[in-house]
């Protein structure tokens, strides 16, 4: 999906309007767009796409403030848009964010394609806590391509610690191990 795709999913007649006051529009994108999921755009639904589409007028500093000003819906479409905007490293302090909630939305959409541009230690954490909280892996962008020995070591002592417990580990965690033997 890009940005050029949500531009086209959105009506333009509420896009003529985006310029004058983009942040004020962000805000109002449920109300005026709606939550209906967007065919011509999968896995966004209407309000997420405008709220995109607006993200993309505004400098880093302000998505980053309409994030931390944002309920829940509001943070989750930012941390959607976020690989679809210019932003270089700049807002990952957002994701930081999202990953301290315990908000499994924003958890997993924190590990989307913008988490590229956390570091190691971050986006290992990030895994580990999806696998705690029970957010399937499938979300986390390029798993197999960063998952190394560290993440393997946390997942085995995690699931060590389960097994104490008397509690099983999520299947694709156990898939996720199988294929790290390499690295235990």
């Amino acid at each position: 999906m890009t940005l050029d795709d949500l531009r086209a999913a959105v009506d333009p007649e509420w896009q003529a309007h985006l310029a004058d006051n983009p942040r004020r529009h962000f805000v109002r994108a449920g109300r005026t767009l709606g939550h209906r999921d967007l065919p011509e755009a999968p896995g966004w639904t209407a309000s997420q796409a405008g709220r995109a589409v607006a993200l993309s007028l505004l400098t880093p500093e302000q998505v980053t403030e309409v994030y931390q000003q944002g309920d829940a819906g509001e943070k989750l479409a930012v941390l959607k848009a976020l690989p679809l905007l210019d932003l270089g490293d700049e807002a990952v302090q957002v994701l930081h964010d999202a990953l301290r909630t315990n908000d499994t939305r924003l958890v997993g959409a924190a590990l989307g394609p913008y988490a590229g541009h956390l570091d190691e230690a971050t986006w290992r954490q990030g895994v580990i806590k999806c696998v705690f909280m029970g957010v399937p892996l499938a979300v986390v962008d390029r798993l197999d391509e960063r998952a190394d020995a560290e993440l393997a070591a946390m997942l085995t002592a995690l699931a060590d610690e389960r097994a104490a417990a008397g509690r099983a580990m999520p299947d694709d965690a156990v898939a996720l191990l199988n294929r790290m033997k390499e690295y235990r």
